[in-house]
């Protein structure tokens, strides 16, 4: 099995690296200033990443189901980006930004618990959802990009 290539998939470590970059700081904002215009726009960010995430997750999903066929692709491995089948050049930065995601999602949520008039619940709490994100550019990447070893085949006569 070759080592695969860190250049690979560079698009989709820079697009996590910038929507993470995005979230916090439009979750920061929010939370720091708390005003009407920045808790709108930290919700749309973390909304759009969350679908984003989505979408990142299915595709990659669909696309490590049809190379599970012949290859030896594990979830831990698609998701986490466990292995020898992604580069820790590749793995370092992704798994950095799903703990940013997960940890600022959390702080601004719990900072901000309750909206401006005392009630409980903010707008913020959306940034919980945003490591889906993470996790979908993970597994996008690992399925389009990771070098697994090839799936033995029980039948095949030597």
């Amino acid at each position: 099995m070759k080592q695969p290539r860190a250049s690979a998939g560079s698009v989709i470590v820079q697009a996590n690296l910038a929507g993470t970059t995005l979230f916090v700081l439009s979750a920061v904002v929010a939370a720091v200033t708390y005003g009407g215009t920045a808790r709108a726009v930290a919700a749309a960010v973390a909304l759009v990443l969350f679908f984003a995430g989505i979408a990142a997750f299915a595709w990659s999903f669909w696309n490590a189901v049809q190379r599970s066929r012949t290859e030896m692709v594990a979830v831990t491995q698609l998701y986490l980006l466990l292995g020898d089948a992604i580069p820790a050049s590749v793995r370092r930065p992704m798994l950095a930004a799903l703990a940013v995601q997960f940890v600022v999602g959390l702080a601004t949520a719990v900072g901000r618990a309750n909206a401006p008039d005392g009630s409980p619940g903010t707008s913020l709490a959306l940034g919980v959802l945003v490591p889906l994100f993470g996790f979908g550019l993970n597994g996008l990447w690992a399925a389009f990009h990771g070098e697994y070893r090839e799936r033995e085949d029980p039948l095949r006569q030597e």
